[in-house]
């Protein structure tokens, strides 16, 4: 909170922006969008061990008009397209996402036309967590991630999200290049 002044012991003088985006950043109420094995991944968030509670997101909403967090967790199907965009649609802003998973993020291993490349080809994605599947630890660090973002940290400002994005998209095509560049070494050292 922007401290501007403190007369007394028991008055802090700071804007009303402030106090809201901190009330918002400590009171998440998240609905998992869950459609594969990453699903698992994020249910053991929720354990003791993990303690999700701790950054005030505990609440799980199944209800998208009571939630503010969407979660997208796997694969999501050309068919499961408009079911996500009619959830995200209902939840009343401000509201944020977060991908969880290589599926969700970019495709992941299924570069087929039934699966969506990227859940941002939907959705506006706030945070994006790499991985298959991604430990629990990286989605308290992406859940820390979207509060800076929510509190309005600079550098992190809720509109990154595109550059966000390219930069994962950039990363992963890097991947892949190198990946198909290390295959057709090894097709050609076995066919010699």
């Amino acid at each position: 909170m922007g401290l501007i002044g403190q007369p007394t012991d028991n008055v802090v003088l700071g804007k009303i922006n402030d106090l809201v985006a901190w009330g918002r950043k400590y009171s998440l109420w998240p609905t998992p969008f869950a459609t594969a094995c990453c699903g698992i991944e994020y249910m053991s968030v929720m354990t003791a061990r993990n303690d999700l509670g701790r950054f005030g997101a505990e609440r799980q909403s199944f209800s998208p008009r009571q939630a503010d967090l969407m979660i997208v967790i796997g694969t999501i199907c050309l068919k499961a397209r408009p079911v996500l965009l009619k959830i995200w649609e209902q939840m009343p802003e401000p509201k944020w996402c977060i991908s969880m998973g290589a599926c969700a993020s970019s495709g992941g291993m299924f570069d087929v036309y039934s699966v969506c490349q990227g859940v941002d080809e939907i959705i506006p994605v706030d945070v994006f967590i790499p991985g298959c599947p991604p430990r629990p630890e990286m989605f308290i660090h992406a859940l820390v991630l979207l509060q800076e973002q929510i509190q309005g940290k600079p550098g992190v400002a809720h509109e990154r999200r595109m550059f966000i994005r390219r930069e994962v998209q950039q990363g992963v095509n890097s991947e892949f290049q190198a990946r198909q560049a290390e295959e057709l070494v090894r097709r050609q050292g076995q066919s010699t």
